[in-house]
């Protein structure tokens, strides 16, 4: 099975937010998508998962020779893609448990439950009854979305900013998560400005300017994302040609 993405643009306002995006990600597999703040990460990532307002201009978005360009996000969700918000969600009167389980819809036992919420770092006898509220801190829900992605068994796992909220402690913690992902038979996209998230993928794409500059070796593109991005002096908006390894 495989997710790609065939010269895909998205405008806005006149703008473009992303320009020919081609790309392909193989299942079981660890994928990064890196660059700096306002590249367009996120917005790849909306666009993959088929938010409202970011249907591409230009390209097509097919998974395993299906073109999902037009599909909804629900019928994505249907297919097995799934996506970590950077922002996690609030619900009053909702109990972590009742999240987790989709209201007693998904059916899990209670040992995998705990389990599922250890590895995220969530304690079950202090939180599985907390309510995912704004009294939980942005890491908290953070952690209570991850143990949502692995108890739902995705086949493709958009993680944006997983590390958003949590301190950096936590980077074994995001690791293991994507592993059992790929372990269960799922791919995940590793959204991140941070190359100690990258290295934890067998692949990199180095966003910049809403374009692909350069793909490969996350090693490889972690060296030209710290030597020539962090000092840029476009703005975000290299040249073709310094795009080069």
């Amino acid at each position: 099975m495989m997710l790609v993405l065939e010269d895909v643009s998205l405008e806005k306002n006149g703008k473009y937010i992303l320009k020919n995006i081609n790309a392909k990600f193989d299942r079981v597999k660890i994928y990064a998508v890196l660059g700096s703040n306002g590249v367009g990460k996120s917005s790849l990532a909306y666009t993959i998962m088929g938010l409202e307002g970011y249907k591409p201009t230009s390209g097509k978005i097919k998974l395993n020779g299906e073109d999902i360009t037009n599909s909804s996000i629900s019928e994505r969700a249907t297919k097995g893609i799934t996506l970590l918000w950077q922002e996690p969600v609030r619900f009053q009167g909702l109990t972590v448990k009742q999240y987790l389980t989709l209201g007693g819809k998904l059916k899990i036992s209670t040992k995998d439950l705990e389990e599922v919420m250890t590895l995220t770092g969530l304690s079950p006898e202090l939180y599985i009854n907390r309510f995912v509220d704004n009294l939980l801190s942005g890491g908290e829900r953070k952690r209570v979305e991850l143990a949502s992605i692995l108890l739902l068994n995705p086949k493709y796992a958009i993680l944006d900013e997983p590390d958003s909220g949590i301190d950096i402690m936590s980077l074994g913690m995001i690791e293991k998560i994507a592993h059992r992902i790929t372990k269960n038979g799922g791919t995940v996209i590793l959204i991140t400005h941070r190359e100690e998230i990258a290295r934890i993928a067998d692949e990199a794409y180095l966003l910049c300017n809403g374009t692909v500059f350069t793909k490969g070796d996350p090693v490889k593109v972690i060296h030209y994302y710290k030597s020539r991005c962090d000092e840029c002096m476009h703005v975000n908006i290299p040249s073709i040609e310094e795009a080069q390894l």
